[in-house]
């Protein structure tokens, strides 16, 4: 069967602000393990500029023929072929000074949220980051309209679904020995929030 190059058009859109924010965070870093890399944009755009890290893909297997085909046009020297990964299930065994993951929390269920935090710190060397983009609301609230209409978008479509509510997950964040570092503004009304693993 042919797989077809995926395309995301969210990640040509944000891919440019996301760096920015990324170039401070991993200057001193060496290896990423990105989760749920979806189409694959972002870890080759990442990649060719900091060419310092080695990134690591992941995701479900269903999507890692999609994003083998980024990473192959590409052809970088920091992009090994992507694992398969989900989070309730085996994590990897190797060690990874971050772990980036973009517009995922609100497309996993709450028990795969809580699966991730649960598990995220058995791949981190000693103080590595938690890199988490994407939308949150703030208690109980949504930052902007537009967010709670997605909220509501996702909901319909799977009742797990949604956008979280990031003092809930501070708090898995903090019960999994990190503790947050950063909690930046994002453009479209995202954010990006990390949290350093302490043990």
């Amino acid at each position: 069967m042919t797989v077809d190059k995926p395309f995301a058009p969210a990640c040509d859109r944000n891919r440019t602000p996301i760096l920015g924010v990324l170039r401070g965070l991993l200057a001193d870093r060496r290896s990423v393990l990105e989760v749920g890399s979806g189409t694959g944009q972002h870890a080759v755009h990442f990649a060719a500029t900091l060419q310092h890290l080695r990134w690591q893909t992941s995701d479900v297997r269903a999507n890692l023929p999609g994003i083998c085909l980024w990473l192959a046009d590409a052809a970088l020297p920091n992009t090994p072929a992507p694992i398969a990964l989900d989070v309730t299930g085996p994590w990897p065994t190797a060690q990874y000074d971050a772990v980036y993951t973009a517009n995922t929390l609100h497309i996993m269920g709450w028990s795969e949220v809580q699966a991730f935090f649960d598990r995220v710190g058995s791949v981190l060397t000693p103080g590595g980051l938690v890199i988490v983009y994407g939308p949150f609301k703030y208690l109980g609230e949504h930052t902007s309209a537009s967010n709670a209409a997605f909220d509501a978008t996702l909901r319909a479509s799977d009742a797990q679904r949604g956008v979280r509510e990031f003092e809930l997950v501070d708090a898995l964040a903090r019960a999994a020995g990190l503790v947050l570092v950063e909690d930046r503004a994002m453009p479209a009304n995202n954010r990006c929030v990390t949290w350093r693993h302490v043990g």
